[in-house]
């Protein structure tokens, strides 16, 4: 039970401070495998790489696709009791994945951490904007969302410290600290939110959405091994496009929808969802052909490579919640356009300068605090366009909705930039490959900007309130 006697303000910044750690931790999880996963291999090397390759798409996949179902479900039984649900699962997960004596339990425990996750990241959202004026959320909402894209950058780096100097059980084990602090300090701080009459989610949408999105996935990380223009990859691709069809046609006529449709209606929420999954593909395709051009290209190590792309989440973490303060001022709209285009002009800047020839300050660290900035801007401004849009009952859904997005736009992002640098057999060919990925992330920031420009920078939606006023 929370602590009745904590002042109101104090509250506030501990239910941010627990909300944050706990996302932190859940994105973090999403990257810092990636640096983690040929010592992984080394470990299990009598298991197949393709198999091994679900330590990785396991977590992303099942990730992606409960995030949807458990945002409602969160809203229905409560935010707190999600969320130190959610926690309690994911820790757990964490410690059973740093302990696996096998692949294949590692595999579960990366199946069963993506659930606990899914479930605490719509909750811990809900949790604070429920605890938080609406006058204050811009800022609030803006670390909030900035923990979460401080992790996916951060992931390569920490990753790359942690599996040198410790190992990569580590990995796993680095959560548990966060999770018993999340778990004991959440008891104590917590206000629970929810509403009892949202409809527990009918099972057959729950079944299509999770469907869908495992579908839509698998056919985008298997790209790797069955090629973009493969027949399996289009039977996929046409299996989740109609499982997609069959969800949205069972939400128009169902009493207990997964997701309300309506929300769709609110500008901010629709068009933040469109920038989330663009963004989501120019972010991860940048971090993640960041490592491999510093590592193959300019022959850093693994280390090296981490904590050259560091000042970018530093960036970050600075630059966000005043942001987010500016935000409350001039509204949310300027400074996703703002940082779209730097994020474009960081793409290009590497278009550009980047080449065999190391030069880190002139060639490669331009770009980094223009895309740093890009990132300061986006993810924890779209988090805070949506989370004022949404009436307060819907937040945990309306959360949920946006971190989906991300989700598919990263599996996305990985996968193109995976399946342009493979097949590099040359220097020349690399640099190519990687000329290409620079331009994802020019097209995906111009692409971020326009789909920004339609939004509105007032507090709440005309829809949003005609939602809320419909509930009341």
């Amino acid at each position: 039970m929370a602590d009745p006697t904590l002042a109101p303000e104090l509250r506030q910044r501990r239910t941010l401070t627990i909300a944050s750690l706990a996302t932190l931790a859940t994105f973090l999880d999403t990257t810092i495998l990636f640096v983690a996963f040929p010592d992984i291999g080394r470990t299990f090397s009598d298991t197949s790489p393709a198999t091994l390759s679900w330590v990785l798409n396991a977590y992303t996949i099942v990730f992606a696709a409960l995030l949807i179902p458990a945002g409602k479900i969160a809203d229905r039984v409560g935010h707190r009791r999600a969320f130190l649900a959610g926690s309690a699962l994911f820790t757990v997960a964490s410690m059973v994945c740093g302990l696996a004596p096998t692949a294949e339990l590692l595999i579960a425990g990366r199946i069963v951490q993506a659930a606990g996750g899914a479930i605490l990241i719509p909750a811990s959202l809900a949790l604070v904007m429920r605890a938080y004026p609406r006058h204050e959320l811009p800022r609030a909402v803006a670390i909030w969302g900035a923990a979460g894209a401080v992790a996916g950058a951060l992931g390569p780096t920490l990753g790359a410290a942690v599996v040198e100097g410790l190992g990569w059980r580590w990995a796993f084990f680095i959560n548990l600290p966060v999770g018993a602090y999340t778990i004991i300090a959440g008891r104590r701080t917590l206000s629970e939110s929810s509403d009892p009459d949202t409809a527990v989610p009918n099972v057959v949408g729950v079944v299509l959405v999770a469907a869908a999105a495992g579908a839509i996935s698998y056919a985008v990380v298997e790209t790797e091994s069955n090629g973009w223009w493969s027949t399996t990859t289009a039977v996929w691709l046409v299996v989740g496009a109609a499982l997609v069809a069959l969800f949205v046609t069972h939400q128009q006529r169902t009493t207990a929808p997964v997701l309300d449709l309506d929300l769709f209606r609110i500008r901010n929420v629709a068009w933040a969802n469109l920038a989330g999954l663009v963004f989501g593909v120019a972010f991860s395709a940048m971090f993640l052909a960041s490592i491999l051009f510093l590592t193959s290209v300019w022959g850093w190590s693994v280390l090296e490579a981490g904590f050259g792309i560091a000042p970018g989440p530093a960036l970050v973490a600075v630059l966000a919640p005043r942001l987010g303060t500016l935000a409350g001022r001039i509204g949310q709209r300027p400074i996703l356009v703002a940082g779209a285009v730097a994020y474009a002009l960081g793409g290009l800047w590497r278009v550009v300068a980047l080449g065999p020839e190391v030069d880190y300050l002139v060639d490669y660290f331009p770009s980094m605090l223009l895309t740093g900035f890009g990132v300061a801007c986006i993810w924890p401004q779209l988090s805070s366009a949506v989370a004022q849009a949404l009436p307060p009952n819907r937040a945990g859904i309306g959360g949920a909705s946006l971190q989906a997005a991300r989700q598919f736009g990263g599996t996305f992002g990985v996968a193109i930039a995976v399946a342009l640098i493979a097949g590099a057999a040359t220097p020349g060919a690399a640099l190519d490959a990687f000329e290409q990925v620079w331009w994802v992330i020019v097209v995906g920031g111009i692409g971020t900007a326009l789909l920004a420009l339609p939004m509105r920078t007032a507090v709440r939606s005309e829809v949003g309130l005609a939602i809320a006023a419909a509930d009341a």
